[in-house]
């Protein structure tokens, strides 16, 4: 179900910045290769991986990186990035669970668009085991 929020709504920043902070819970194989871009860019999407989900606030990237990449890989990390609101601005905000389950969904083939709009680096703030 898609859900179109009125500006600043479901963003943790001041509606008056042109970024938007995201949140992005990943395996340590996406991680390495986000290092290896000098924390930059998000790497292309694997066959079979046609969507790209950054989420909306770091609880839920914190329940996927615990729930499903600990048991998946051994270990799960939360990131955090800004992307310019401008390349967000023709996306919707995905409701996919509770009220504070959001995420966009950002084809495959437009991840090198959303990389371009990154500002700053991405930060890994959280590890688990």
């Amino acid at each position: 179900m898609a859900l179109r929020t009125r500006a600043g709504h479901h963003d943790p920043v001041n509606e008056d910045t042109d970024t938007v902070v995201l949140w992005r819970p990943t395996g340590p194989e996406e991680l390495a290769l986000v290092e290896a871009s000098d924390w930059r860019e998000w790497p292309p999407r694997l066959p079979g991986q046609p969507i790209f989900y950054p989420v909306l606030n770091k609880e839920y990237a914190t329940k996927i990186a615990r729930e499903w990449n600990v048991p998946a890989s051994g270990s799960g990390y939360v990131t955090r990035f800004e992307v310019r609101r401008s390349f967000l601005s023709s996306y919707e905000v995905h409701r996919v669970g509770g009220e504070s389950i959001l995420e966009y969904w950002i084809p495959a083939e437009d991840l090198p668009t959303l990389n371009a709009s990154i500002v700053g680096r991405i930060e890994l703030v959280a590890e688990y085991h």
